[in-house]
């Protein structure tokens, strides 16, 4: 039976240090400052943002939400990005995605100063994690990545595949286990023999958005199964991308859904805001 990896524990270990980080930034002078914007009323959305508030005033991050209506223009969007790139008390700044329809994101993000890209969806931050030179990470694949390190597993000269290749997750995930000397294989949803490369790894991610795509017959006995999936089955349960149940007697460490990836990520949003304080000039 695999060892389970947790999530939540992890998570709290991690705010519990940052806390310690603010307090010693705080004595420096500097107050770490954190912007959301969301526009419209989609409920996952609403419930995301209130998340990422509260665990700004758990660790002391001073935190501002502007919610917006969906019937908010480009212009006014972008004019309140810019004003906030220019607002000496915020450090980060984060649209909440996704935006309405008649909003363009890659616009929206562009016009976030790379500074301030807490997401790292910025294309200069996104080019910087390409050449391994980067201030900030996707905070997804960055919650991954202190999983498995915290949990002992080296990721050194392992077969690592990723299933899923998005730019949020997939394409940045691959990168991070390279720049660990993992080797990696990226598929997607027109790889051939999906099974039988899954069946290689040693470190399995599986970041679809598929319930239980990933079996127990594509897992090799004794590997690390990381699952990034956030779904919902046909009683309306929250599942992952892996048959948890069964894929759980063959891995060597896995993670749960719900309690494994989901709590890293805002703590890794509070990551990079305090990274982001430091690098304030």
């Amino acid at each position: 039976m695999a060892q389970i990896i947790d999530g939540k524990a992890i998570s709290a270990q991690i705010r519990e240090e940052m806390k310690q980080e603010v307090v010693r930034l705080k004595e420096q002078g500097i107050c770490p400052g954190l912007a959301v914007i969301i526009v419209g009323e989609d409920p996952a959305s609403k419930v995301y943002v209130r998340n990422k508030k509260k665990a700004c005033e758990e660790i002391g991050i001073y935190s501002v939400v502007h919610e917006l209506s969906e019937q908010t223009s480009e212009e006014e969007l972008l004019a309140l990005v810019r004003q906030l790139n220019g607002d000496e008390r915020i450090n980060g700044i984060l649209v909440q995605l996704p935006l309405p329809k008649h909003l363009n994101s890659d616009l929206i993000i562009n016009n976030i100063s790379p500074n301030k890209d807490v997401d790292a969806f910025h294309p200069f931050n996104v080019g910087k994690i390409m050449i391994g030179d980067y201030d900030f990470l996707p905070c997804t694949p960055a919650g991954v990545m202190e999983l498995i390190e915290r949990s002992g597993v080296d990721v050194n000269g392992k077969n690592c595949v990723v299933v899923g290749r998005s730019n949020i997750v997939g394409k940045p995930q691959a990168m991070l286990l390279l720049q660990k000397n993992g080797t990696v294989t990226i598929c997607h949803s027109r790889t051939k023999n999906l099974a039988e490369i899954c069946r290689s790894a040693d470190i399995l991610v599986a970041a679809v958005g598929k319930e239980a795509i990933i079996t127990a017959d594509m897992v090799k006995e004794g590997a690390v199964v990381i699952d990034v999936g956030m779904n919902r089955n046909a009683e309306g349960k929250l599942c992952g991308d892996v048959d948890f149940a069964a894929v759980e007697k063959k891995a060597s460490f896995i993670t749960p859904v719900p309690g494994g990836v989901g709590p890293m990520t805002i703590t890794m949003l509070l990551k990079n805001t305090l990274k982001a304080a430091t690098l304030k000039k």
